[in-house]
């Protein structure tokens, strides 16, 4: 697995600028520009990434890219694989974001390639915005695009959440390349999913910001050793009580031992 330093390093990316006002005329229909004192369309709003478009070429994107601007004026992400957080300086029909920071986990080679278009993208000057019902389209002034949809909270239940990192309070590693991990609870009180190699069942009861794990059920297929190695340490979540903070289509899991699983809602 590839080691991630959760302590925030600046990137050796130019200032992120985004420019999510002011569109020229000819629109397609159902889309508007954002105007100066309409900040409200674009912040606090939970902006999953679909794809990236650059000199006509499309990629969609990685699982978990998104981008969100608070009200606040903070700005926070993922680009794919790593998180990034700014400063967003709103000016007129501007939005400048200050010195971007983001963590340096190195992931699968797919999800590596989309982070780097898309960091590049979003750092590429000014950015020109068209919101659609449920859409946003920032575009370079290269004509380079990036795709995103308003995203709703995922709920606990019933969500299939794909496991991308595991770790600490400190040090995360992003799943070895072939896992396939997620878990998915039902209202009836009972998880199933796959733990990297193999699948798993169990009794689950979720109170008070926590879910009881209870004995897991597995099959019993053999894989590479690493697949394993994630396996033993998902399998050491159960028989026991987890903390737990949902973060809008992010899942935290935090064991009593301190081990964190991170996952992303799937779409």
């Amino acid at each position: 697995m590839d080691r991630q330093r959760l302590t925030l390093s600046a990137l050796t990316l130019t200032t992120l600028t985004v420019f999510p006002l002011a569109v020229a005329c000819g629109n397609e229909t159902g889309s508007t520009s954002v105007g100066a004192g309409t900040r409200s369309s674009v912040t606090g709003v939970h902006w999953t990434v679909d794809s990236v478009t650059v000199k006509g070429t499309s990629r969609k994107a990685a699982t978990g890219a998104n981008v969100e601007i608070g009200d606040d004026g903070k700005v926070q992400g993922n680009y794919g694989c790593n998180h990034f957080y700014a400063t967003a300086d709103f000016k007129g029909d501007r939005l400048d974001l200050g010195e971007t920071q983001a963590t340096e986990m190195a992931c699968e080679e797919g999800a590596m390639k989309f982070e780097d278009t898309l960091a590049r993208t979003l750092a590429d000057g000014a950015l020109t915005a068209e919101v659609g019902k449920n859409a946003l389209t920032l575009t370079t002034d290269d004509g380079d695009r990036v795709h995103l949809t308003k995203e709703q909270d995922a709920p606990l239940h019933g969500t299939k959440w794909t496991i991308t990192a595991l770790g600490d309070a400190d040090v995360a590693e992003s799943l070895p390349e072939g896992a396939k991990a997620y878990l998915t609870v039902d209202a009836k009180g009972r998880l199933t999913g796959r733990l990297g190699c193999n699948d798993v069942t169990a009794k689950a009861t979720v109170r008070d910001g926590h879910i009881t794990l209870g004995a897991p059920a597995t099959t019993r297929m053999m894989c590479d050793r690493s697949l394993m190695n994630t396996e033993k340490t998902l399998l050491g979540l159960f028989r026991s009580t987890v903390a737990y903070e949902l973060d809008h289509r992010t899942l935290a899991l935090t064991s009593t031992n301190g081990t964190r699983v991170t996952a992303v809602a799937e779409r």
